[in-house]
């Protein structure tokens, strides 16, 4: 156990959020749990994906008296589709993300609201996407990246331009195989097509697809969606913060961000700092102005600036249930509906700011980039106006917090290798100190833990138990999304977690000042994360599917982990989930996602809903490769 600081464990989250339940009763508001039950038992034609409703002739459910739809599409051919459809959904959720970036990028200006903070990596990308650079002015170079940007999304020919790269080996097999990824709304409708009645029937083929969808998104719209999220709001570095929801204070404002689109959260985050409403919220006798975030949105705040974590997915409907919330903003996705109708139990203000995510009860304030810092303001000044409001009676903050050490992208992972001393490869910007740790066997390798916490499991329990034995065994982890949010919660984030890691880990963490699970962002960063393992491959002169690298998913709920599961599949890396994708009813999709994919791109899908299996297949998975290496 970490000496100065133990992990908060399941139980005790558990029964933070058992107590807040009591609060959820006395004022007669349903929390998600309730939900869970009125949904039980599940719709297992649902749950096997083989029901389909693409045509008014249906729905069609799948038997063994009722083998084929009206149609003729069997189980495999529905199956298929609906896993397309979903990848299709996440892709352009994740992408769609990106193109909103894109825009507020091409709406940049020297005097704000939004500017270009980092201007390195800005002409990098310049110079990568064939943008003029010599002589011009920043903002000129800023506008034409993100026209180039936007080009990716339905440009008529061509592949992504962040495909190239990819290691030379990964762009021949994808165009080999017919999945190299072209314009991403391109990749997108053609999935929608293909899964029309009447079109496609071929679950292989539909899986091809996925494949090629899935990586229009990793190696395009989410890919896109951080490197122009870096160059408006800047690179993320390494900052000490705080999780759980302990970080919600009883003598201050408690504004709370949650979602997944920085342009909106960015604003919100510096109009708190405005002099002007810290003084107007003085006025009134309260102590300050606390912002802290949720979801992924919580992510990008906190390795840009140090903003405290109120928690991850299933942490949304406590953190109104305190009854401390003064107003909670939010922008798009992973937003329950619910929320609206819970926060009106309480003093809550419950905003909403885009479009693609309108929920009934909610006030909404339409972001808009020329406006959006004095729309920031407005919300900062509801939410004080709203703090007099507080019923204290219903207040109750759970004291359960943990200190967490944040902010991992690619160029500080570089960063921390290079005070190693590499004298014998006389170079810096390399991952070879990490792969000289892997073949002496200091390390096992490495695992990116990605998505949600999920109700169809205990929450958090998986991702918890999972982290645990894997550091144990000198496994490094780099997480994002929510998971890196339960790493938070739990107390895996702060540095001295290293001391509940094997020899191995405990030592590289004590070398390198760094905790044993690397937070490197939201879930759009998870392209981060093909970097990090294409990077590793071309220094140690290997195959992408060599390295002893692989993902994880142990509780991922939504349609864009889809989407990331098949990138990273594509990608070249095994990836173990927790949660069985909804595709059972169908023999030939669970032989083509654990197997199949493994023959056209190199890695499968493992699947185990129960965790200690899932660390012995990920713990067998990376000593096969050692094996296949001669380490």
């Amino acid at each position: 156990m970490p000496k100065a600081n133990h992990f908060t464990t399941i139980e005790q989250m558990e029964a933070d959020s058992a107590r807040l339940r009591e609060t959820a009763c006395e004022v007669c508001a349903e929390t998600y749990e309730d939900r869970v039950k009125t949904q039980t038992p599940h719709c297992k034609f649902g749950e096997d994906g083989i029901c389909c409703k693409n045509c008014s002739m249906g729905p069609c459910r799948i038997t063994s008296k009722a083998p084929r739809g009206i149609c003729g599409a069997d189980a495999h051919a529905i199956a298929g589709r609906n896993y397309l459809r979903a990848i299709a959904a996440g892709t352009a959720s994740h992408s769609d993300h990106a193109r909103e970036i894109l825009h507020v990028l091409r709406d940049t200006k020297p005097e704000g609201p939004y500017i270009v903070r980092d201007e390195k990596k800005l002409v990098r990308l310049a110079a990568e996407w064939g943008v003029a650079t010599d002589g011009r002015d920043i903002y000129e170079i800023a506008h034409d990246v993100a026209s180039v940007g936007l080009l990716e999304f339905g440009k008529p020919d061509g592949f992504q331009l962040f495909s190239r790269r990819a290691p030379k080996e990964r762009q021949e097999l994808w165009e080999r195989e017919g999945i190299m990824p072209r314009a991403i709304d391109r990749e997108i409708a053609t999935a929608m097509h293909m899964t029309h009645m009447g079109n496609t029937a071929d679950a292989e083929s539909l899986v091809r697809q996925g494949l090629r969808t899935g990586l229009s998104n990793g190696w395009g719209g989410s890919m896109i969606g951080t490197e122009i999220t870096d160059i408006l709001f800047g690179t993320p570095t390494v900052w000490t913060t705080e999780g759980n929801l302990g970080v919600l204070e009883a003598d201050q404002v408690n504004l709370v961000v949650h979602g997944h689109d920085p342009a909106f959260s960015e604003m919100v985050v510096t109009a708190a700092e405005d002099k002007e409403l810290v003084n107007y919220a003085r006025s009134k006798g309260i102590k300050g102005i606390n912002v802290v975030g949720l979801c992924c949105t919580a992510n990008e705040v906190a390795m840009r600036h140090g903003v405290r974590m109120a928690g991850n997915f299933l942490q949304q409907e406590n953190v109104i249930l305190t009854g401390a919330c003064d107003l909670m903003c939010v922008d798009i996705q992973c937003i329950f509906p619910a929320l609206p109708a819970l926060a009106q139990c309480f003093h809550t203000k419950f905003v909403t700011s885009s479009p693609i995510a309108r929920i009934p009860g909610a006030i909404h304030i339409e972001f808009h980039p020329e406006t959006a810092y004095e729309q920031a303001k407005e919300i900062v000044k509801m939410a004080i106006d709203n703090y007099e409001r507080r019923d204290a009676s219903k207040v109750y903050i759970p004291e359960s917090k943990q200190q967490a050490t944040v902010g991992y992208p690619t160029e500080q992972i570089i960063k921390h290798l290079d005070t190693i001393t590499n004298s014998h490869l006389d170079e810096l910007g390399s991952y070879r100190p990490a792969i000289d740790a892997i073949k002496a066997g200091v390390l096992r390798g490495a695992v990116a833990i990605v998505g949600c916490n999920n109700p169809r499991v205990r929450p958090d329990y998986s991702h918890f138990e999972i982290m645990k034995e894997l550091i144990e065994n000198d496994v490094l982890i780099v997480a994002t999304g929510c998971a890196a949010q339960m790493a938070t919660k739990a107390g895996l984030l702060n540095k001295d977690a290293k001391y509940a890691c094997g020899d191995g880990l405990r030592r590289v963490c004590e070398l390198l000042d760094i905790p044993p699970i690397l937070h490197m962002g939201a879930c759009v960063d998870i392209s981060r994360m093909m970097l990090l393992a294409a990077g590793i491959a071309e220094d140690w002169g290997v195959k992408l599917t060599e390295i002893p690298v692989v993902g994880c998913a142990p509780e991922w709920m939504s349609e864009k982990a889809v989407s990331i599961a098949n990138y990273v599949v594509s990608t070249g890396l095994d990836v173990y989930l927790g949660i069985e994708p909804q595709v059972k009813g169908s023999s030939q999709m669970m032989e083509l996602i654990t197997e199949g994919t493994r023959k056209i791109t190199g890695g499968g899908f493992i699947i185990s809903t129960d965790p200690h299996v899932l660390v012995k297949n990920i713990l067998d998975g990376l000593e096969v490769k050692r094996a296949a290496l001669g380490i």
